[in-house]
């Protein structure tokens, strides 16, 4: 077998090996293989071909056996894949049983090899999928769960407003999660499913065997037998890449939200430390967030990739001219992409490191004035909204103005002290007293989360 040239500098660091093993060529052969060997089977149960060719066929239907280069250069002339591929499998078979060489490929057209391979291939890449969202899932819940009660400084517009807590954040990530992994487990009946059409999705070559065979074959391959065949009815494929491209946001949501805390100005939460990690080429001191970098550069990329998915929709009649073609490496890019972003996740997440110390002096950079609310409005049931708004406006300007702490300020007021004692104050100007239901989020997510996983 001849070696073709590839480009794999990147792949260690934006796709998982896994899933690229599943998108390899390798793995697209197999899977058309696979569906070669099914049909065989499914025929042979119906009556449609002996017995007999079942064996040689199968025997065949092993991708190791094949010369990828020369199938490359087949390809640039026939159209597609399964073209070239299935005239290699029938002489692999010729050379050893004639007979059965006949009955390859029997009723079946080129995209019902493609396709159905790439739902072959779609499974295995759903399964990881799946496995490392329930992975980050549980991962996040402990964390969440640890962090709950850590105040931090929540920001608006990139600016300190009112305080979170950690715990709060986390579950914010926790809660795309599961939802992304409930959308994967609905979207999978509709997308695990054959096709099986013949030319023009017909079945015309199989006559009254047909349906039997579809149902045979839908058997032998573990998918579902759907309404009719989908040749260029793509919203199946196009609905799977939409729920990635949500997962692929929702992970660069999490990066983006990690390299913010790790900023040199906040230092508040960071990824895990290793040995030539986040390096510089030039500056020894730097930890750069490189696993939040995959993250967001996924999320990037796979909503064009998706735009492709979506422009090649509008496909004409019973089989496309070059949207079909379109897809061929859009979808499996967009899962390599999801799988590289998930594993740096879970990398991350499982890794995190916390300065809670930090978290707490960066809450007081304003000197109070991030709880300046809190005593606004108990100010307002006292003295009304207008008049409590307006003192505390002013008592800000003032605390800046004469760098202050929001606390002196208050105390020096006589119009907020003529209302609230010391202590009221004190509490009103602890972060830890202005947290709301952030404790109620945290619980509701780790809830949601335990339930899907029960």
């Amino acid at each position: 077998m001849t070696e073709r040239a590839s480009n794999q500098l990147f792949d260690a660091y934006f796709t998982a090996r896994d899933m690229r093993e599943v998108f390899c060529d390798q793995g697209r052969v197999q899977a058309m293989l696979d569906f070669e060997a099914a049909l065989a089977r499914a025929e042979a149960r119906v009556g449609l071909i002996p017995q007999t060719a079942v064996a040689p066929i199968e025997a065949a239907c092993q991708a190791g056996l094949y010369d990828f280069s020369a199938l490359g250069e087949a390809i640039a002339t026939a159209g597609n894949s399964a073209i070239p591929l299935v005239k290699a499998l029938g002489k692999q078979i010729a050379g050893n049983h004639a007979e059965a060489e006949r009955y390859v490929h029997l009723g079946a057209t080129s995209q019902d090899v493609m396709d159905s391979g790439l739902v072959l291939q779609l499974r295995k890449a759903l399964e990881l999928i799946e496995s490392d969202l329930a992975q980050l899932g549980a991962i996040l819940a402990a964390q969440a769960k640890r962090y709950a009660a850590t105040p931090l400084a929540g920001r608006t517009w990139l600016q300190h407003a009112t305080p979170v807590t950690l715990g709060m954040k986390i579950a914010g990530w926790l809660g795309a999660v599961t939802r992304s992994r409930q959308r994967l487990q609905e979207l999978k009946p509709r997308l695990l499913v054959l096709q099986f059409g013949g030319a023009s999705g017909t079945l015309a070559a199989l006559g009254d065997q047909a349906l039997p065979i579809a149902q045979a074959l839908a058997e032998e391959l573990h998918l579902a037998l759907p309404d009719q065949p989908w040749h260029t009815q793509r919203d199946r494929l196009v609905e799977f890449g939409a729920v990635l491209g949500l997962i692929a946001g929702s992970l660069g949501k999490f990066g983006r939200d990690i390299s913010l805390l790790m900023q040199t100005e906040a230092g508040e939460a960071f990824e895990p430390a290793a040995p030539g990690k986040g390096g510089s080429s030039t500056m020894p001191h730097k930890r750069n967030p490189v696993g939040a970098a995959v993250l967001i550069g996924a999320a990037t990329r796979v909503p064009g990739l998706l735009s492709t998915l979506f422009s090649a929709m509008p496909q004409e009649h019973e089989r496309s001219l070059g949207l079909w073609h379109a897809e061929w490496e859009t979808l499996p890019e967009i899962c390599c992409l999801v799988s590289g972003s998930l594993k740096q996740a879970l990398l991350v997440a499982e890794g995190l490191e916390v300065d809670a110390e930090r978290m707490a002096r960066n809450l007081d950079l304003t000197q109070g004035l991030v709880l300046a609310e809190a005593v606004s409005i108990v100010l307002a049931q006292k003295v009304g909204r207008d008049t409590a708004h307006h003192l505390l406006e002013q008592c800000c300007k003032r605390a800046v103005a004469e760098h202050r702490h929001l606390r002196a300020v208050l105390g020096d007021e006589p119009q907020v002290t003529a209302q609230l004692s010391d202590a009221e104050l004190d509490r009103l100007l602890d972060p830890a007293h202005y947290l709301g239901q952030a404790q109620t989020w945290v619980e509701r997510a780790l809830a949601d989360h335990f339930a899907l996983t029960a």
